[in-house]
């Protein structure tokens, strides 16, 4: 949820900081994205990239609009275990434990209504493979405020769902963990099924800070989550940032997403202005793969990108935005 920045915890090391356009080793690469908001866009449109070489081949396009209705406010996104057309995505708290599917051009393709779950602040929304089954994890992470002792991260067995149908589930499991020094907001959530744990990354602290947590939970009663590390290769605000933002409601800044690729070679971050891509080594623990240099992909003009997915071929990412009729944004590598 976009409810601009909470002071105190950021605001000591904002001066310090970088703009992402200015942040040494990462190259970003700026798109013209006004021509492809505009509101008659319906049909696939390729951006042109501007001048600039990242060495890294890439293009936008729009694949589509999220045509449900009640999608007002998509802050996850997740890619389906069952059908490489086929994305899962949520509203921000105030729509209910419900999980929408939707296909990659953003036509509606169902639901799975959740027993024995709410919805506080869902956050954001992880795809993982355990035990040879396509999962999903829903987190439920948001905390504007910072009052949140106890978060709810919740383990759903994706079901096989018929074109258009709306069906009833119940959560595998869930983690309810808290942090070991004291509440954060986060909207950041990632599960590296392999190594059997999830990683959360916090929102409003400058630098972002990156927890851990077991995947499968040794019992009932809430886990620490254990520090990794803070996340210096994002960029920092500057003091000025801070002060537009105020004015704005524009934290470009902030991480709003977090996804591994399928096969872990690579982590991807979404903040309000940019993804910044991580290059992961075979058998690097993902909180080292994150302090390495990533490189960026500006997107300035793209107001509340808040969910992210890698595809299910590794080779393109999906953003969507907090908005009615909302651009499917695909990135391609």
């Amino acid at each position: 949820m976009n409810a601009g920045h909470r002071g105190g915890r950021s605001g000591g090391n904002a001066a310090n900081g970088r703009r992402p356009d200015t942040e040494p080793g990462v190259c970003l690469l700026a798109f013209a994205f006004a021509a492809m908001l505009c509101s008659g866009c319906d049909a696939p449109e390729k951006a042109a990239p501007d001048s600039r070489d990242t060495g890294m081949p890439a293009a936008v396009v729009i694949a589509g609009r999220v045509a449900d209705e009640a999608l007002t406010e998509i802050s996850g996104l997740a890619r389906s275990g069952h059908d490489p057309r086929r994305l899962w995505v949520h509203n921000d708290s105030g729509d209910g434990a419900v999980l929408h599917a939707i296909d990659v051009e953003g036509r509606s393709r169902g639901r799975l209504a959740l027993d024995d779950a709410d919805n506080v602040d869902w956050e954001d929304l992880a795809a993982f493979v355990h035990d040879g089954r396509p999962y999903l994890l829903v987190a439920d992470t948001g905390d504007n405020e910072g009052r949140r002792e106890i978060l709810t991260l919740y383990a759903v067995a994706e079901p096989e769902l018929p074109d258009g149908a709306t069906v009833t589930g119940t959560p595998a499991w869930r983690v309810d963990f808290r942090y070991p020094d004291g509440p954060h907001d986060a909207e950041a959530v990632a599960v590296d099924a392999p190594a059997g744990a999830i990683y959360v990354l916090t929102k409003r602290d400058v630098p972002p800070v990156l927890y851990r947590l077991p995947l499968v939970p040794p019992g009932a009663e809430p886990v620490t989550a254990t520090r990794v590390r803070t996340l210096n290769a994002l960029p920092r605000p500057r003091y000025t940032d801070l002060e537009v933002a105020r004015v704005t409601n524009h934290w470009h800044w902030q991480p709003t997403a977090m996804d591994l690729a399928p096969d872990g070679s690579f982590a991807v971050v979404l903040t309000y202005g940019s993804v910044y891509y991580f290059r992961r080594q075979p058998g690097q623990e993902l909180g080292e793969a994150l302090s390495g240099r990533p490189l960026g992909f500006g997107l300035r003009r793209l107001r509340n990108a808040e969910a992210l997915a890698v595809a299910p071929d590794g080779h393109s990412l999906y953003v969507g935005v907090e908005a009615r009729r909302a651009p499917l944004l695909r990135i391609e590598f």
